[in-house]
């Protein structure tokens, strides 16, 4: 009988992609899709503007981290929110090439306090300047100028540098 590596049964349980979603799009992990089905597609200003009103509303937004503070298991990140591409960017017609693809323009300002994965607390992977982040929480009512709309994380997906691309990599990659 032949064993399987533990890097193919981590890819198998992620789902097509693998776990950075190298597909032409955005692959959900199955253990994000119930959170996928329940995020409303709302704006930034929209839950600026009303934050408090929002706060039974479920929003599934991107971000790449600005800055970040670690204690213990614990990250509070302030994020740039990022627009997630229809497609995703390929530097050829493989599925592997493919990276996930956000805005390379930032659409606001957010901030979130997340129970770090295992695997995002230490190494060259981990949670830090730069990742890429998909947060499914809900706003806390609370927004301010320096670190904009507040949400309560209720699960989030990471993508280290250099698992995702911004759209200002079209001129290297194709879609």
């Amino acid at each position: 009988m032949r064993m399987l590596s533990l890097s193919s049964l981590l890819l198998a349980a992620c789902g097509g992609g693998g776990a950075y979603g190298y597909a032409p799009t955005y692959v959900p992990l199955s253990a994000e899709e119930d959170h996928l089905e329940a995020a409303v597609d709302l704006s930034y200003e929209e839950v600026r503007r009303d934050a408090d009103g929002h706060r039974s509303t479920t929003l599934g937004w991107f971000g790449t981290v600005e800055r970040l503070q670690v204690e213990g298991d614990r990250a509070t990140v302030r994020l740039s929110l990022r627009t997630l591409a229809a497609r995703n960017l390929c530097a050829d017609e493989t599925d592997g090439s493919c990276r996930v693809t956000v805005s390379d323009r930032e659409g606001g300002t957010f901030t979130t306090t997340v129970t770090l994965h295992p695997e995002d607390r230490d190494g060259e992977d981990k949670l830090w300047q730069g990742s890429l982040v998909r947060i499914y929480g809900r706003p806390t009512g609370d927004v301010n100028d320096e670190d904009g709309v507040f949400l309560e994380t209720t699960w989030y997906r990471h993508w280290p540098r250099g698992t995702y691309v911004t759209t200002a990599a079209r001129g290297s990659m194709r879609r």
